[in-house]
Parts: structure tokens; sequence; C-alpha cells
């Protein structure tokens, strides 16, 4: 693990305090230029070389095309030892396009034994469950996953969208390393008394992998208009990015882009570097597939900001009332927050 880039934990690994989404390198995000996987390689390797080697994918982004991508560098590279790698199981579609969760233990094995293989390793840094399944009791889920680390084909355990209650249940079979949520002054659904979500995680020392930590590319102040988005792209079905909220939502993210103005760095910087302020056990996971964004990116851990500007930019968020729409569409917003059915209760 490189020591250039400052480094945070998780588990008893040290690794980049700023990870390496990949999901829009295969994946949701058509604008700019679709999928071109020789750029996105060469976003791969300047993350490396900057030591932003904490990198996160899914069996479901593409499906499967972005862990192949991923597989093909380390191949192409020889590079795997620098990488602690992230990738997730659970978050399926069915044949009609509509979601689906699967954390049976059947599932879980068959989904690991996959994911290794597209990815040409024989061992997953942290497996997260993707989304909980609201069939089948925590329990179980994490005892399969406990299986597979004492099996040597995974070394932590995560999961992402499930509530306080259920992060509780399936901390108490095994500890849980980390646990991703959407997280960025677009999204601070987890510091709610509704969801006690980050309450419970520092409890227990679970460690937040902040997704979306620039609002699905709002907070970076380039996207001023729905027409800079491709047609087919997936923010379309979000309702932030609605006719009926954009505008809103654009007014927010010009407050904090003037904010950032006066301490000199670009509105996305200054959103993950507020990110950063939050704690050493916070990690954001800024997606990109472009070299020029990645290195804007990475530079955010330069940006120092005191407790009273950390203040400021809350007072900013609710000045306008926060973000307008819901995270995800009605279908997708279901399943975050993920409870899962108590043992003996199971459907």
């Amino acid at each position: 693990m490189s020591a250039k880039y400052p480094q945070r934990k998780i588990g008893d690994d040290h690794v980049s305090a700023q990870g390496l989404g990949c999901m829009g390198m295969s994946f949701g995000y058509t604008s700019y230029g679709g999928y071109d996987d020789e750029e996105s390689a060469k976003v791969l390797t300047k993350a490396a070389d900057l030591g932003i080697t904490f990198w996160d994918t899914s069996d479901v982004y593409g499906p499967h095309t972005n862990e192949k991508l991923i597989g093909k560098w380390f191949k192409d590279t020889g590079r795997r030892k620098e990488i602690f790698l992230a990738t997730k199981f659970g978050n399926l579609r069915n044949p009609d396009g509509s979601p689906a969760v699967r954390g049976d233990k059947e599932w879980v094995h068959q989904a690991c034994d996959e994911s290794l293989q597209r990815l040409g390793i024989e061992q997953i840094d942290l497996y997260y469950q993707h989304r909980v399944d609201d069939k089948v009791p925590i329990e179980e889920t994490v005892q399969a996953m406990v299986e597979l680390k004492k099996q040597g084909k995974i070394r932590y355990l995560g999961l992402s969208e499930c509530s306080a209650a259920t992060l509780r249940r399936a901390y108490k079979i095994h500890p849980i390393a980390a646990a991703q949520m959407e997280f960025s002054p677009f999204a601070l659904e987890i510091e709610s008394e509704q969801t006690e979500f980050l309450k419970t995680a520092r409890e227990l020392g679970v460690k937040i992998v902040a997704y979306s930590p620039l609002g699905r590319g709002f907070l970076t102040g380039t996207i001023k208009s729905r027409k800079d988005l491709d047609e087919k792209d997936s923010r379309f079905n979000h309702p932030r990015f609605s006719e009926e909220n954009f505008s809103s939502n654009l007014q927010l993210v010009e407050k904090l882009g003037a904010m950032a103005k006066e301490k000199g760095c670009t509105p996305g910087e200054f959103s993950l570097a507020w990110i950063l302020a939050q704690g050493d056990d916070f990690i954001p996971i800024p997606g990109t597939k472009r070299v020029k964004y990645l290195e804007e990116n990475a530079a955010a851990v330069k940006v120092t900001l005191s407790k009273e500007e950390e203040q400021e930019i809350r007072k900013a968020v609710e000045s306008v009332g926060g973000s307008k729409g819901a995270r995800y569409p009605p279908a997708m917003l279901a399943r975050c927050f993920g409870d899962s059915p108590q043992i003996g209760t199971a459907a």
C-alpha cells in the first residue's frame, strides 16, 4: 500500500483516505463520452500511482463488466498487491429489469466464486452485501460470509444500505468492518435520529464508506443543466435530477461553489474535504471516468476545513432546506436502510 497518500484504517489495514468508486466506468452514467475501457484503465493506473488504492466495484455494475475491467487491469499490470479491493453481491436485476436481492447461503457462495473468477484473483479484501435481503435473516447471510472468510476467499465483511438494527444484528455474528452508505452535503440521512445509523456504526466501530460523495456529480459544479446529461443517463431516473427538483438543487450547489471559491478549491474538492472532516471513520469513494477529475478529487485531502468552516457548510445546506427529491426512484429507495426478517420469521 502506497504511503504517498494519506491513509485511514479498515480493520487492521491501512487504506487510502479516499477511495475510487469504479461503477461509472461501466454502469449507469452514460454522459460525457460513454464507457471507454482504455480510458478507464488509465484512470486506474493513475489512481494507483497517486496512492488511491482502495477501489470499489460490484457484480451488478454492468452487470459483471466492471469487475472484468478491474480484473484485466490486474492481469495487464501485475499490481494486484497494491490494491485494497472491495466488491459486492446480492443486488440483482430480474429479467424484466426490476430490482431483486439475494442473501441466501447458496447465492453468497456462488456470487463470491463468480466475482473471484471475473477479477482473476484469489481473495477479495472487503466483501459487502450490496442490499439487504428482506426474506433472509441477516444472521444467515453473515454466517455464509464468515464461511467465505474461513475459506480464505474474503478478508473483511461489509454491508451496504442496511438499517442500524440490521447492522447491530450482523455484528453479533461477526465484526462488520465497513458500511457503505450514501453521504454528502446532499445526503445526511445516516446522521438523523430516524435512522440512528452513524450513532450505531460509531458505537460498534464500523467505518463509513461514503458512496456518491459528490451527489452523483451534482456537487462538482459541472452539471449546470439537465441538458448536460446524456438522455440515456440513469440519473434521469433519480428524483434529485428531475425537472421539478433540479433548479432547487442547483441553488445549493451554487451556494457551496461560492464557498469553495473563497477557500481556493473546486466545489468537488470542497465537498470531499467536508466528508473527510467528519472523522477518521469516513472514507469517501468518488468515481470518475477521466484522469483530470481523478486528480482533482485526489487533491481534496489537501483542503483543510476548520470546525467553523465545517459548520458553515451545514448552515448553507440548511439555509436552502437541504437537497430536494429522494435519493433514488421508489423501487430502489425501498431497499435503502434495509431491514432483515428475524430468525424463524423469514418467508
